[in-house]
């Protein structure tokens, strides 16, 4: 890949890694579009794996608002996410399963933004996160199912619980990705090309969490999930 595209690259990321380290998501859904255009090859291995440092220094960040016991029912969750999508990729075109979780968040959102408002239990943690495992999976954008079931809570703990959920998860999909052959040196050392525009990001980020912090994050979470559904929408339809 051409130097210029790597510069290219890294500013792609380090906006998404601003996004992401200012409301717990966002680096995929602003980056995978983009960067398909620089090169395929740096999606989704590449990326997912540059974002892993990411997702361990918000958590670091936001350790005091994040509450482990949470965690479980979400990655559970995930896991069986996970497996559902490996399936219906296989027996279900991928514009479909596109365009019915593009519906299914703007859905959510809409009711989300009329004031429906869902407790955070095992029941919806678990469901919520079997939606973002087979959402990244498919679509290559997981956040949004976790975050609009956090949108009511403060900044630090949908950011830090999020960048939790992720340091995992994310670690799962790349195992998954590499025993698919799909994850291994090259996607390894393209990774490392990303970190610095990741590094970027972060550091970025620090003051627009502050901004957002003074009651704009629910905001930020119901517009960047909308925004998120509609790329996907429009991506499938095209």
């Amino acid at each position: 890949m051409p130097l210029t595209h790597h510069l290219i690259a890294g500013i792609v990321v380090a906006i998404g890694a601003t996004l992401q380290g200012s409301i717990g998501f966002g680096l995929g859904m602003f980056s995978v579009p983009l960067l398909v255009l620089i090169d395929p090859q740096l999606v989704p291995g590449p990326l997912l794996g540059a974002s892993i440092p990411l997702t361990v220094l918000l958590t670091r960040r936001e350790w005091h608002a994040v509450k482990l016991a949470e965690l479980r029912w979400p990655i559970v969750g995930r896991i069986l996410g996970i497996g559902a999508a490996m399936v219906a990729l296989k027996i279900v075109p991928e514009r479909q399963i596109g365009l019915l979780f593009g519906t299914l968040v703007i859905v959510a959102v809409v009711l989300s933004a009329s004031g429906l408002r869902l407790a955070v239990t095992a029941r919806s943690l678990f469901g919520a996160g079997v939606a973002s495992g087979f959402m990244g999976t498919t679509v290559s954008i997981g956040g949004p199912p976790i975050a609009l079931l956090y949108q009511h809570e403060s900044g630090s703990r949908i950011r830090g619980t999020l960048s939790a959920y992720f340091v995992i998860g994310v670690s799962m999909s790349l195992v998954g990705l590499h025993f698919v052959g799909m994850f291994g040196t090259p996607e390894i050392l393209l990774s490392l090309s990303l970190l610095p525009g990741v590094l970027v990001g972060y550091l970025a980020s620090r003051h627009t969490a502050a901004f957002l912090d003074r009651g704009y994050v629910r905001t930020g979470v119901l517009l960047v999930s909308g925004v998120s559904a509609l790329a996907v929408l429009i991506r499938h339809l095209r």
